[in-house]
This record gives structure tokens, sequence and C-alpha cells, in this order.
């Protein structure tokens, strides 16, 4: 499996990159806004990776930052939603809104993601929140001393339960939580805070 690649940008495209690293080109199919994010033509580039190997295709999918490609994963374990269904939805909204939209329920939002109807939008939520809950279980059952050095609040409570849906575990979130101040942020803020330190 590839984690990410770096090296040097020699193509951009409309959906697409080619990144050499050490004189092999990479074809990394990417959603337009990553694209637009890179350097120019030449420059050096770290993209994050996700391989999908098929019978009869094996293709590389890029992402700026570790949450988009948390979020891609996580989506790609929706019924109906293929990889460029996935990078589309990305291209249209951030990890963090996507995922407060999951918590909240907030079809509305989902639902003028491109290709997203309303019943693909309560088909999201309901999978990724029962996939979330699975994962809780699971946890539940290891005893885990962490310092709760953060405000335990509806915002809190809110902003784990986003994060969770990114697929980040209970337990990372709360010890990443316990370390930086966020009494006095809404949820997304505190769900952009805490991306930082649990994507490194």
């Amino acid at each position: 499996m590839i984690s990410y690649l770096k090296g040097s940008l020699e193509v951009k495209n409309i959906d697409y990159i080619v990144i050499d690293v050490g004189g092999i080109g990479y074809k990394v199919y990417m959603s337009s806004n990553s694209i637009n994010r890179l350097g120019e033509i030449g420059s050096s580039v770290k993209v994050y990776t996700y391989m999908r190997v098929r019978e009869d295709d094996i293709s590389l999918y890029g992402f700026c930052t570790s949450e988009e490609l948390r979020m891609f994963e996580q989506l790609l374990g929706v019924s109906g939603i293929g990889a460029k269904s996935a990078l589309t939805i990305l291209a249209n909204i951030s990890p963090s809104s996507f995922a407060l939209a999951i918590i909240s329920g907030d079809i509305n939002t989902l639902k003028n993601l491109p290709g997203i109807g309303a019943k693909s939008a309560q088909r999201m939520i309901l999978e990724l929140k029962d996939k979330m809950k699975t994962q809780d279980g699971i946890q539940s059952e290891e005893v885990v001393n962490i310092n709760s050095g953060y405000v335990n609040n509806d915002k809190t409570k809110d902003a784990i339960e986003a994060l969770q849906v990114l697929g980040y575990s209970r337990r990372d979130i709360e010890v990443v939580l316990s370390k930086i101040d966020v009494k006095d942020d809404q949820v997304e803020e505190i769900i952009r805070k805490s991306l930082k330190y649990l994507g490194m």
C-alpha cells in the first residue's frame, strides 16, 4: 500500500496529476480543489494516497491532507458511492463540515452536494452513524485512562462524534482534546483544531 507520494509535480490536469518520484511518474486522481491547492509544475509536493485495486484496474487517488483521505475512505464505505463520486463530494465540502452534517442529520447540506439526492443523504447519515456506534461499542470494552482536561459539554460531544465520522477513535480524540483549549469554540472550530493534531 502506498501511503503518500513526495516528489516533483510534472502534470496538472482537470482530474489527475502526475508526480515524479525517483524517475517514476505516478498518475494520481484528485478533486479539482485539491489540484488547485498544489503548487506550480516542477514544484515539490506531498500527496496522501489511496490505492484502489480491482480486477481490471489499479488506481491511485490523492489528497492534500490526511483528513481528506479519511473522509474519502469513509465515503467509499457507504453503499452506492464510488471513488469518482467521493472525489466530487470532497471537492464541494470540507471534512469538518461534512462530519458535522452527518452527526447533526443535516440532509439539506448533504443533498446539495453533486450527485447526492435526499435518499442518498439519508443513507449516508444512517450508514456512517451506524459504523460509528459499532466502533464505539468495540472501544467501550477497553479500559482507557485519559486525563480529560477538556470541557465535557454538548459542543465537545458533537465534535467527538463528528471526528469519529471521519474515522478517528474516541480515545485518540479525547487525548487531543485534553491538550488543546476549546472551551470558547463552536463545534466546527473544535473539529478544525483537533484535526490539526489528529492528522499528524
